[in-house]
């Protein structure tokens, strides 16, 4: 498998996807720097641009106290192979020269709550005038209308607003959210795939576009399949399992299990078929078409009787059945799998000094090639002289 280094020369005529196309990044935090980190890691030159006074609040948003050249390894994470200007955007002189940038690029991304770029003079209507060809793409909180409009879009917020906390954790206990940012990170996803169509449509008509999306609109498309069962159901809200809850609509066994060493976790399977596997006549019981209704009942057989053996014992029956079940496993030993090596998931990225971090690699690889960047996030306006070049190409 061929490793394609983005700042390398291309490797036997390969051309990364979006070689020759510049992204202004306005954005930070996490859901818009993660759509241009995706943009980034599929040829795009990315350019943040950022206040020179402190710049993207995520520099300084430390998890574990874990810092790398100078700024928190979130940071990193996030703005890997990204360059750097400071801008002053209320200050007429680099608001011009930010709009010369602007007037050049292929994208500007940005993540300010509604209203706010139409204030700067940075609006959608503007900048259109300025560059007809510009992919002009926004994210925010709540969507451009309603009462939320101004509301902090945070995730956990955008979780539990939107039932996504709800759905998880038993019928007696409370709700649980992702213990991801699952609606920021999915958002920017979104949002990269409305700047590739557009840019389609470019290469089509010449003409640019803008694309935007919300957190709480990506929180309600998430629960598409739930949320399509409730809508046309009279409003009937769906229970959460009391034993093993994993998805509301899902019978028996689907589920995660302690055992005698571990958790197992089971998915869609005949019950009866499940029973002889693993030896549980009691589950055997219960007819083909109580396998929803009873479902509660069936768990609690199913949780006592895996109790009695480790992980592994369970294992070594459900997987030659072709059972579908796995161990739930922790970092240490998710990644000390050889089936974690075999997929080269992870990269370094370098500092000016040297120095290394270990981060994920981007998950895309394009005519088979795995798609790296070794270059860390970059240091606050460190590329800064672009905005003084009389091109910046």
């Amino acid at each position: 498998m061929t490793v394609v280094q983005q700042d390398s020369p291309p490797d036997s005529g390969f051309v990364m996807p979006l070689s020759g196309v510049t992204v202004l990044d306005f954005s930070q935090f996490l859901a818009g720097p993660a759509c241009a980190l995706r943009l980034g890691d599929l040829g795009a030159r990315v350019i943040k641009v950022e206040r020179p006074d402190g710049g993207d609040a995520s520099r300084k948003l430390y998890l574990a106290d874990l810092a790398f050249d100078q700024d928190s390894a979130l940071f990193h994470a996030i703005n890997r192979g990204k360059l750097s200007v400071a801008a002053d955007l209320k200050d007429a002189g680099d608001l011009a020269k930010v709009r010369a940038l602007i007037a050049k690029a292929d994208v500007l991304i940005h993540n300010f709550r509604p209203g706010i770029m139409e204030r700067l003079g940075l609006g959608w209507e503007a900048l259109s005038a300025l560059n007809p060809r510009l992919i002009y793409a926004g994210v925010s909180g709540y969507g451009p209308v309603g009462p939320w409009r101004d509301r902090p879009g945070q995730d956990l917020l955008v979780q539990s607003l939107s039932g996504i906390a709800w759905l998880s954790g038993d019928a007696d206990g409370p709700p649980v959210p992702a213990g991801l940012s699952i609606t920021d990170m999915m958002a920017g996803a979104q949002l990269a795939q409305g700047i590739l169509a557009l840019l389609v449509r470019r290469g089509v008509t010449g003409q640019g576009g803008r694309v935007d999306v919300s957190l709480i609109e990506t929180a309600i498309d998430l629960q598409f399949e739930h949320l399509a069962v409730y809508l046309n159901r009279d409003g009937a809200m769906p229970a959460r399992s009391a034993v093993a809850n994993a998805n509301l609509y899902l019978a028996a066994p689907y589920g995660l299990y302690a055992t005698a060493d571990g958790h197992l976790a089971i998915a869609m399977c005949p019950v009866d078929r499940l029973a002889a596997v693993i030896d549980c006549p009691a589950l055997a019981n219960f007819p083909s078409d109580r396998w929803f209704a009873d479902r509660d009942a069936i768990k609690a057989v199913l949780r006592d009787h895996l109790a009695t053996q480790a992980t592994r014992y369970w294992l070594d029956r459900l997987e030659p059945a072709g059972i579908w079940a796995a161990p739930v496993n922790d970092w240490p030993a998710f990644t000390a799998d050889p089936a974690f090596a075999a997929l080269e998931p992870t990269q370094q990225v370098r500092a000016p000094d040297g120095a290394a971090l270990t981060l994920t690699r981007c998950p895309i690889r394009v005519d088979g090639r795995i798609l790296t960047n070794e270059r860390a996030a970059p240091r606050l306006g460190a590329d800064t002289a672009l905005m003084e070049a009389s091109d910046d190409r």
